[in-house]
């Protein structure tokens, strides 16, 4: 296997020339080999690493420097001789590691900004599907909330949502390209994870960094070898949560109560639980290889990953295959050239999430399929039974595996990100940079609709004959081909100097200019009517000649920044820090004199711990204060958006009226960045012989100028809402995070961290003529959202409801006004609505334990909010003869039962009230990881580790729904925070084994 990864690498790389080796063992204080050393001669920068028992070969001459580096330990250099033997010492510090900043790097004790970084190690532990998803609860100030659906992007925000309608994702710099998302960039090949949360950091990305920034580096060749490293897992899958419903007695119970009339028979012969019909267990697995290496000219890396899941929902499948080379071409000591290429393929078949909220609604009593073979609908016939004989269609549901059965549909994906970095030091100090990153992304799917079955299926008495004696507007199979592509790039160079002066002044300058361009998505959508089951619709072409097919084509507008940044970076005496950014931005999405906008920013610290009053302190080990001020611009708003109303055709008097549209908008040519202001502060301290680390931070981040919908002036001469500067919104709140690490003895070590996140969001100011925004939330009436004057001192998003009281005689909910009275349900006026809370949680928090004995090690990773509210959104969509829970049908009004939970069976459409709206709050264990490492047995692998995951094994939720994290479309007026055709959320156990040849 090993000769066969050699002759494919040879692809990729230059040959490697024998010379002459020199061997030795590096071992820890105790004795114990390590695996994993990174040895470099420091003359010709060639690398080698030590095997699973410290042992290690590297082309060296005696007498030449050979410099010893491993994560946890202290650098060691030494003389190479022949048969070296190497102690290195364990670090108690971290603080030399080095940190992403933008446009370069800064080592960790002397950054003045909030960055978290994260390593290899706290993304690869847990085998999920995003990168993204495996950060959940370790980083302090970031609100991760992911979706277990396949192919899906989680919802990261960090410190807050900062705008209603312009976006609230970070952007992510992957090698210096930058990304909307990450959801094809495999997760193996990720060394650094680098999450920058303050202005200070962020202002060097300008108008890019409003929502914050993460910056991924992958991983690199090194190494005088070629390493091969295999990672393979496979992994089921099951729904952490699901939801008792009622059965079919129980149903019949209900529903007669409700109807008041003996509807159904209280003995059903059928007791379907639609959960159960439209899920399976579901399984997936990946499989990743590298293989990595160095020679005097090149640094290579190429790996592969297949991932592979057939989801719980029946019928929905996900594959993707990425592949990725990293090269990086030493020219001499002073220029290089690096090329990273990532490719991704994706094919999935969708099926509808809707089919979750049909399973939930559906009648038990309702079978999947009668005894004639047609699929089962709510008819219920005289005799109380559901038949093929009924004549009364009781709710209006459909089947939930007709649902999913009769969605046909398959994407394909491609998805290029290259990533091009030429580097030349030009004299001591001054190096030039240029990156260049380009993202090509294409998709492709289509989606067939089978109507004539369909229609079929909705009536067991329909025949073929019947449907083929329908009228020329009859129901006609549709097929829609769509496709879909877009490509972007960035272009950055870039100066950087550095010096020391007299012994004491260290200054590093950046300065640069940057160009960023999207094309814009191209979309086609084709739709074919009256077209056959069972053909090959990826090959199907479409034909001219039929007038009635249709054709829909958008080109959305180009966007085009340039931008100019500089940076100052300045310690004094290796301790007082200074940094200052200033970036100047222009956008195209602006008006001519309103595209330009200046961002600055300011950091400074202290090394408290550097002073000689703390000298004699052997407690404290290290203490930073640091603090910082600067803005920045969100240009990801709604502008330039010209709506049209059509049909206003007029007639020049020979009696054939002329098409006729009118522009109903007017557009504000003033209107350029949303600005985000931010001033933090934090501590930064290492005690008790550094094994205590931590941090503690404060910020308020406030948004001015927020663009949203206000009403036209009557004089305007248009009827629709225009885009103007309406409103502010503020966050504030103070983060904590800790660490203690341990070691018992030379077998046995351990670790225990936790972060702690307090953050109001507060809409703090909204103009008087702000178009009112009451359709947020469900339809169908239940308006579960508003803004308006009186959401001012609200968080963004909050619930607007009305608030139940109780019961009246009858078993109705009774609810409170305005003034507090308790009154009925046709007395609600819309001002007796009010706030009831937000999705966004207040609290949040993660932690983690880990411990290491000899060859074994186990880490446990948990996740949790707090004051979050969600809406259940399913439970509100009870129009009549749908089913019910079993908490409520085994728990309502009755004069026998007057202080039940629920009200009395009813068979009307609810209002939006908080008999709907639920906590949020959640402990949720994310990860339990158990690994083993085998003892060395054969010279071909290096090293062997065989593990175990438990992915969302437990969770502690008050919500009654299947998952108390919902995603939602982006904008907080309108889903987000209600359950309604969600994904539940999953418990993964995986299996896996790890290679390094």
């Amino acid at each position: 296997m090993r000769q066969i990864l050699v002759i494919i690498s040879m692809l990729f790389i230059p040959i490697v020339s024998l010379a002459q080796e020199i061997k030795g063992n590096v071992v820890d204080e105790f004795g114990t080999p390590l695996s994993g050393v990174t040895i470099q001669v420091l003359e010709t920068e060639k690398y080698s690493i030590t095997d699973f028992d410290g042992n290690f070969t590297i082309e060296a001459k005696e007498g030449q420097d050979l410099k010893f580096t491993m994560i946890g330990m202290e650098d060691l250099v030494a003389k190479a001789t022949t048969n070296m033997n190497v102690v290195m010492k364990e670090s108690l510090t971290q603080l030399n590691d080095i940190v992403m900043v933008g446009y370069g790097v800064r080592k960790k004790i002397d950054n003045t900004s909030s960055i978290v970084s994260l390593k290899a190690e706290d993304i690869s532990e847990r085998k999920v599907q995003n990168a993204v998803q495996a950060v959940q609860g370790k980083v302090a100030g970031v609100n991760i909330t992911s979706s277990d659906a396949p192919g899906s992007q989680p919802s990261v925000i960090i410190r807050g949502i900062n705008s209603i309608e312009g976006g609230r994702s970070p952007l992510y710099v992957v090698d210096g390209v930058f990304m909307d998302d990450i959801t094809n960039i495999n997760s193996s090949d990720i060394v650094t994870f680098d999450v920058l949360k303050d202005a200070s950091s962020l202002a060097i990305y300008g108008t890019r960094g409003a929502n914050g920034v993460i910056i991924i580096t992958t991983k690199q060749g090194k190494g005088d070898k070629m390493d091969v490293t295999i990672d393979s897992n496979y992994g089921i899958r099951m729904p952490l949560k699901k939801v008792k419903m009622s059965g079919s007695n129980l149903f019949a119970l209900y529903n007669n109560t409700a109807l008041g009339t003996i509807t159904f028979s209280q003995d059903q012969p059928v007791n379907t639980n639609w959960f159960d019909e439209i899920t399976r267990t579901g399984t997936y697995s990946q499989n990743n290889i590298t293989l990595s290496g160095s020679t005097k000219a090149v640094d290579y890396m190429l790996s592969s990953n297949f991932y592979d899941e057939d989801a719980i929902l029946n019928g929905q499948g996900y594959s993707r295959v990425t592949i990725r080379n990293n090269n990086k071409f030493k020219f001499n000591d002073n220029i290089y050239l690096k090329q990273n290429i990532n490719v991704a393929f994706v094919n999935n078949t969708p099926k509808p999430y809707g089919a979750f909220t049909a399973a939930y609604k559906q009648s038990p009593a309702v079978p999947v399929y009668f005894n004639t073979g047609q699929y089962g609908v709510p008819l219920v016939g005289d005799d109380g039974f559901v038949s093929t004989s009924g004549t009364n269609l009781f709710n209006n549901v459909g089947n939930p595996v007709a649902m999913l059965n009769f969605h046909n549909e398959q994407q394909k994906n491609l998805n290029l990100i290259g990533a091009f970095e030429f580097g030349a030091k030009l004299f001591d100090g001054l190096k030039f940079t240029s990156n260049f990153g380009i993202e090509y992304n294409t998709f492709k799917s289509y989606n067939f609709v089978d109507s004539k079955n369909i229609w079929l299926a909705a009536d067991p008495t329909r025949t073929s004959e019947a449907y083929d004696a329908l009228d020329p507007a009859q129901p006609v199979n549709l097929l829609t081909k769509t496709r879909n592509s877009n490509y972007k790039y960035n272009w950055s160079g870039y100066f950087t100097y550095s010096n020391v002066f007299a012994d004491i002044h260290d200054v590093e300058l950046t300065a640069g200019v940057e160009t960023v361009y999207d094309d814009g998505n191209e979309y086609l959508a084709v739709t074919y009517r009256d077209v056959p089951a069972n053909e090959n619709y990826w090959y199907y072409s479409f034909s001219t000649s039929d007038l009635s097919n249709t054709i829909n084509e958008v080109k959305n507008n180009s966007n085009r920044i340039l931008s100019y940044f500089g940076r100052l970076q300045y310690k004094l005496m290796d301790k007082y820090l200074v940094s200052a950014t200033l970036r100047r931005d222009g956008s195209s999405r602006f008006q001519k004199d309103y595209r330009w906008g200046t961002f600055p920013s300011v950091g400074i610290g202290w090394i408290v711990s550097r002073e000689d009053f703390l000298a004699d302190i052997n407690f404290v080990n290290f203490l930073k204060v640091r603090g910082s001020w600067g803005k920045l611009g969100n240009q990801k708003v709604p502008l330039n958006q010209l709506p049209f109303t059509s049909g206003l055709d007029y007639s020049y008097g020979n009696g054939y009226p002329s098409a006729g549209i009118t522009v109903s908008s007017i557009v504000d040519p003033e209107l350029t960045w949303e600005v985000v202001e931010e001033l933090s502060g934090g501590v930064d301290f290492e005690v008790l012989d550094s094994r205590l680390k931590g941090s503690f931070d404060l910020y308020h981040k406030k948004t001015d100028k927020i663009i949203i919908p206000i009403s036209a002036y009557l004089t305007s001469g248009t009827a629709s809402a225009t885009y103007a500067y309406a409103g502010s919104v503020s966050n504030k709140g103070y983060e904590i995070a800790l660490r203690w690490d341990d070691k018992i003895n030379d077998n046995l070590s351990y670790w225990i961290s936790g972060n702690l996140t307090q953050n109001k969001n507060e809409l703090t100011s909204l103009s008087d003529n702000i178009s009112a925004q009451t359709g947020g939330g469900l339809g169908n009436g239940q308006y579960t959202k508003v803004l308006n004057q009186d959401a001012v001192g609200q968080p963004l998003g909050s619930f607007y409801l009305w608030e139940q009281a109780g019961y009246d005689d009858q078993g109705n909910m009774t609810f409170y006004d305005k003034d507090g009275n308790v009154v009925a349900q046709d007395q609600l006026t819309e001002d007796d609505r009010k706030f009831v809370g937000s999705v966004m949680p207040k609290t949040m928090y993660g932690f983690s334990v880990g411990v290491k004995y000899k060859n074994f090690d186990l880490s446990v990773d948990a996740y949790g909010t707090a004051g979050a509210k969600i809406y259940n959104g399913k439970k509100a969509q009870r129009f009549g003869g749908e089913n019910v829970e079993y908490d409520v049908a085994s728990d309502f009004w009755t004069s026998t039962n007057t202080n039940a939970g629920n009200p009395a069976p009813f068979n009307t459409v609810p209002i939006a009230s908080t008999y709907y709206l639920e906590s949020g709050d959640f402990l949720r264990i994310n990860n339990i990881s158990f690994g083993y490492t085998l003892p060395k047995f054969t010279k071909v692998i290096s090293s062997a580790r065989i593990y175990f995951n438990a992915i969302n094994p437990f969770i502690f939720q008050k919500y009654s729904g299947y998952s108390p994290e919902i995603n939602g479309d982006g904008n907080p007026f309108n889903m987000q925070g209600i359950e309604l055709d969600a994904y539940p959320t999953l418990r993964s156990f995986v299996f896996g084994v790890n290679l390094k040849l």
